[in-house]
């Protein structure tokens, strides 16, 4: 038996795939899991719209943390129940792998903004839990008061979702009001052809829709990740983003405004009530600001999307928003002999130059099909990032090989101490008996329609 345990923190893609190469070479992992469930933004990013690829991928997730060779622990979130440093130090695991993602949204950088959080303002990531599992019975989180004209900060591939989830909630309410009964999956194929089928637009419907707004050109959106070193390229990408955008919003009739950033707040009674946006202009790859140009823009609504960043765990070395790693072959944690981040937890694909190379290659399939076939792209990003950290745990493994296993009386230990965590939730010790049971309520069984996507 392979004496060797690793501890990963986080379960969702990344971890998930840590734990299966590591089982593959016969290395028993530990995977702490800060929520029930360990899927991630599978479960709480991707829209709920994608339905049959959410349940595929969970799937995936499961199949390989309910091997053998991995013990689930749930409910367990560095900082609050389980200390890093102690983790580390004195547990005696072989090694720790980070994996806990990018759940912290980058601030919009508005002085005072943050004190209207739940006032007129959202970030991406609360405002996409919020909306996979409001219609969930029961449903204990904040709840969010949609209002047509809001304005979406952003330019990437989910700010365009926010800016679908607000058009397909606010139609819905409006033509629920003249009688005509949809669904978010009725809506998702196309807001457009449905009102078509009606005889209606958005100006009978009462609303004008949401804005994007986005401080550079269109055909500058992040939408297209490929290699732009020559004038070919670049030409390439800047119409691919200019077709995902007209694509999108013939489809989904929000408006967009480009090269305009936010500079101040509009408050009144205590409610954010709209941005003073800034016009900007766009030279030789820079972006500058348009001096005299500022205008008010009142909406109901802002929700800034404009980048996840690593959380902040109590002692995990940190630069600006990443997690601060050594140079060199593996994204080995600063100051730490035997930690490696994996995933989003740290800059890029990982360090492995083979697979930052097949990365680039699949980067630019995922923009491409996204004009034509949204499910394959979202796939194949999850791939890009398995295939990353396979890379990157098979190096690891050979590295995990020459260091000193666990003791018999360690490896004792830290079983006694995850089972009482364990224990401590309620978890029983079968994965896919607490992952069934944990499952949330879904919006097609609700509706009595199979799953879509």
């Amino acid at each position: 038996m392979n004496p060797h345990v690793v501890a990963i923190f986080g379960g969702a893609v990344s971890g998930a795939e840590a734990s299966h190469q590591l089982s593959q070479r016969g290395i028993r992992s530990v995977v702490f899991e800060q929520n029930a469930l360990p899927y991630g933004k599978i479960e709480d990013g991707l829209p709920k719209w994608h339905a049959k690829l959410r349940d595929k991928e969970e799937a995936n997730i499961d199949s390989k943390l309910a091997d053998p060779q991995v013990t689930f622990v749930p409910h367990a979130k560095l900082g609050q129940n389980i200390d890093f440093q102690d983790v580390v130090k004195n547990w005696g695991f072989s090694a720790v792998f980070l994996a806990t993602g990018a759940w912290r949204d980058r601030p919009l950088g508005i002085e005072g903004l943050d004190e209207y959080l739940g006032k007129g303002l959202y970030y991406q990531n609360p405002f996409m839990h919020w909306y996979n599992h409001f219609h969930e019975p029961g449903f204990q989180g904040e709840k969010i008061a949609l209002a047509d004209g809001a304005l979406v900060i952003g330019g990437g591939l989910a700010s365009i979702d926010i800016c679908k989830a607000l058009m397909m909630e606010t139609v819905m309410v409006a033509l629920a009001e003249r009688g005509i009964n949809t669904t978010m999956f009725d809506l998702e194929r196309g807001i457009a052809k449905v009102l078509e089928i009606h005889g209606l637009s958005l100006a009978d419907l009462g609303l004008r829709g949401c804005t994007l707004v986005y401080r550079r050109r269109v055909k500058d959106m992040p939408l297209f990740p490929g290699d732009t070193d020559t004038p070919e390229k670049l030409a390439k990408a800047e119409t691919v983003r200019e077709k995902v955008l007209l694509n999108a919003q013939s489809k989904f009739l929000f408006n967009m405004l480009p090269c305009h950033i936010p500079v101040d707040k509009i408050v009144e009674d205590g409610k954010l009530v709209g941005l003073v946006l800034r016009e900007t202009k766009v030279e030789d790859g820079k972006v500058s600001e348009v001096p005299g140009s500022d205008r008010a823009h009142l909406a109901p609504l802002v929700v800034s999307s404009i980048g996840s960043v690593s959380e902040r765990l109590p002692g995990v070395p940190m630069k600006g928003y990443l997690i601060e790693v050594e140079g060199g072959e593996w994204c080995r944690l600063k100051g730490f002999e035997n930690v490696f981040a994996l995933g989003n937890a740290v800059t890029g694909r990982g360090n492995i130059k083979e697979s930052v190379e097949h990365g680039k290659s699949v980067s630019e399939s995922i923009a491409e099909g996204y004009l034509t076939n949204p499910e394959g792209s979202v796939r194949a990003q999850y791939r890009e990032r398995e295939d990353s950290v396979s890379a990157n745990v098979a190096a690891l493994a050979e590295r995990i090989g020459q260091m000193k296993p666990p003791s018999d009386e360690q490896r004792k230990s830290i079983f006694e101490r995850v089972k009482t965590l364990q224990e401590a939730v309620g978890y029983g010790g079968s994965y896919q008996e607490w992952a069934d049971a944990k499952r949330p309520v879904r919006l097609e069984q609700l509706l009595g329609l199979e799953a879509h996507g």
